[in-house]
């Protein structure tokens, strides 16, 4: 049973584990393509509001051209080396303006963005007339190539769209053509955020779902758990009163047998011993019997049939029965109450004080007191006794039903662990409460707490 439930929970630990991870699966594919749908609005946005950059500033468009035809023409005659056209294209005197009016118009155009951008030179090359291309310049994107604009690094940016140019010369008649390509990269400011917003919905029913998961996953491992400890009790239950009622059994058995001796049956004081001892264990599973039938009763489930009685006569007559019981046991009572009478169940409340005497016997006490008192308002019966005690951590288990106190992993007093259970639905039938204070090696206290 250990095992499979062992089994139960693992697969279920993996299943949740794969749930999960399929549905974080599920929410970074969504984010994936909100963060790409996101990219393409803003690209198509920007392609709307921007062409080229002749519509933004044509006297700049026009010395940015007139400056790439001199270098171009400067190449030609061999004035500058492709470095240092690289060095005068980057290093131009219209950076900042075009970058001012480019972000202006962003700003007027797209007013719920903050964007930063950056324009890079990839390619500069030269193509003339009978000769093979010259690549005065072609590279990867790289912010240290940036034209104009103020984004720092390209490493969170996306690419808008490139701009292809061409420039047709003449230069000492001979005929030339010159291609430059630029890319304009985008970073909008906590795109994040706005993704995220995007997704509260998916997000929000991705976390319901996960935590409805855990929430049935919890469920069913305490639910396997309290079938196993059920389980468990039952075993143990079934394994108890077996050995319970064995005992008498035999003893009965074995008394029915000697019966049969005739020397027995002449002899007066031995046959009275042996039929003693058979009402004794007939008694002992009558007691047996009517502790299994008590397991299955709540409080609501006891009927009361109260009457008026005089308390402290009531438990004199319940320690002199119990003294014949057991003689070896020291008993004393201390009554500080006198003629307090009460509406009670006698049937009952001697059945759940004489299993609190019993209880004490068996965890090993040799004197047990009894006190009575008045606190506020309510009659309070203390069976203080001197036995093994109980530890702390335990003494709040004491009136579950089938519990017994256990010393490392072995019960060694034998019983049912109905015992104290049954009393407190006794107690709590009456309205009223049973404490209990112990300190291990040092005895046990229970007090029984009654209207008046």
């Amino acid at each position: 049973m250990k095992q499979r439930i062992n089994l139960l929970i693992a697969f279920s630990v993996i299943a949740l584990i794969v749930l999960s991870t399929v549905q974080c699966y599920l929410v970074k594919t969504t984010y994936d393509y909100k963060v790409a749908q996101f990219h393409t609005e803003i690209k198509n946005k920007i392609a709307q509001i921007s062409n080229n950059y002749s519509d933004i500033d044509s006297v700049l468009v026009a010395k940015k051209e007139a400056l790439y035809k001199q270098l171009s023409e400067n190449y030609i005659q061999g004035k500058n080396s492709k470095s240092q056209v690289k060095t005068y294209i980057l290093e131009n005197e219209y950076n900042d303006v075009l970058t001012q009016k480019i972000q202006s118009k962003f700003k007027r155009d797209l007013p719920n963005l903050k964007i930063d951008f950056a324009i890079v030179l990839n390619k500069f090359v030269l193509y003339q007339n009978a000769k093979k291309a010259d690549t005065i310049f072609s590279e990867k994107p790289f912010i240290q190539n940036k034209l104009y604009g103020n984004l720092a690094s390209l490493n969170h940016a996306f690419l808008v769209r490139n701009y292809v140019g061409t420039t047709n010369g003449i230069y000492q008649n001979q005929d030339y053509k010159l291609l430059t390509e630029d890319s304009m990269y985008i970073s909008v400011i906590d795109w994040e955020m706005i993704i995220l917003r995007r997704m509260t919905f998916i997000l929000i029913l991705s976390l319901l779902s996960i935590l409805t998961l855990i929430m049935l996953f919890v469920i069913a491992i305490r639910a396997l758990i309290k079938q196993k400890k059920v389980s468990d009790v039952k075993t143990d239950f079934i394994n108890n009163i077996t050995h319970e009622l064995k005992t008498p059994l035999a003893t009965l058995s074995i008394s029915t047998k000697i019966l049969e001796q005739k020397n027995i049956r002449d002899n007066d004081v031995n046959f009275n011993s042996i039929v003693n001892t058979i009402s004794r264990q007939n008694n002992r599973l009558q007691s047996l019997i009517d502790q299994v039938m008590a397991n299955s009763l709540a409080e609501n489930d006891i009927e009361l049939h109260k009457e008026k009685i005089e308390t402290e006569d009531f438990l004199l007559a319940i320690v002199n029965d119990f003294k014949l019981t057991y003689p070896k046991i020291n008993i004393e009572t201390n009554f500080q109450t006198q003629k307090t009478n009460l509406i009670l169940d006698k049937f009952y409340l001697t059945t759940a004080l004489l299993n609190v005497l019993e209880n004490a016997v068996k965890y090993g006490s040799n004197t047990i007191t009894i006190k009575t008192n008045l606190i506020q308002n309510q009659f309070s019966i203390s069976v203080e006794d001197d036995g093994i005690g109980i530890e702390k951590n335990k003494q709040s288990l004491l009136f579950e039903k089938f519990y017994r106190v256990e010393q490392g992993n072995l019960h060694n007093t034998k019983g049912l662990g109905l015992g104290l259970y049954y009393v407190d639905q006794i107690i709590k039938a009456h309205q009223g409460s049973v404490r209990v204070v112990s300190d291990l090696g040092k005895g046990t206290q229970f007090t029984i707490l009654l209207k008046v």
